[in-house]
């Protein structure tokens, strides 16, 4: 009968390492998987020198996709002009970012816009079409009281497929 409780408490201690061995594998295992998806995270910024003070990155490329922050035309012809001219501004930025990365405007997914004044939509659709050439991305219009600076009427954030 003492045989049988050694035999007993040998296979208990067995099954107790076995356990322990696993869990500790599936921690390692999961902890590299952490790993891995955080060093495919890669933050760009396609102005150089970037200005100081900026507290955001341009885009964050994660795998095959890129996030592309909110781009103004602050800092263009297009400031403080009517939502057409300033969405056309915005898109060369946009394009010039695709370009980049070895591809068009035709791999939008989606695109996010903030507009100040709703009233011209009509005018910013016209230009939207002319953008996307037939091939327009998913996308949410929003109207917002104010931008960050009284000169900044539209704001268009994307995402690219790469």
């Amino acid at each position: 009968m003492r045989m049988n409780n050694y035999a007993s408490l040998i296979v208990a201690v067995a099954l107790v390492g076995l356990v322990t061995a696993t869990h500790a594998a599936s921690e390692i295992t999961a902890h590299a998987a952490q790993e891995e998806k955080q060093s495919s995270v890669e933050r760009k910024n396609y102005e150089a020198p970037t200005p100081p003070g900026r507290l955001f990155s341009q885009a964050v490329k994660h795998g095959n996709v890129l996030y592309v922050s909110g781009i103004t035309a602050i800092g263009t012809e297009a400031q403080g002009k009517r939502i057409s001219e300033q969405a056309r501004a915005i898109f060369s930025k946009l394009r010039a970012i695709a370009k980049a990365e070895g591809v068009d405007l035709s791999s939008l997914i989606k695109v996010t816009i903030f507009v100040t004044d709703m009233s011209q939509a009509a005018e910013l659709r016209q230009e939207l079409s002319s953008q996307y050439s037939g091939q327009p991305p998913a996308s949410s219009l929003i109207e917002v009281k104010s931008l960050f600076s009284p000169e900044a009427n539209i704001e268009i954030e994307a995402i690219i497929g790469l």
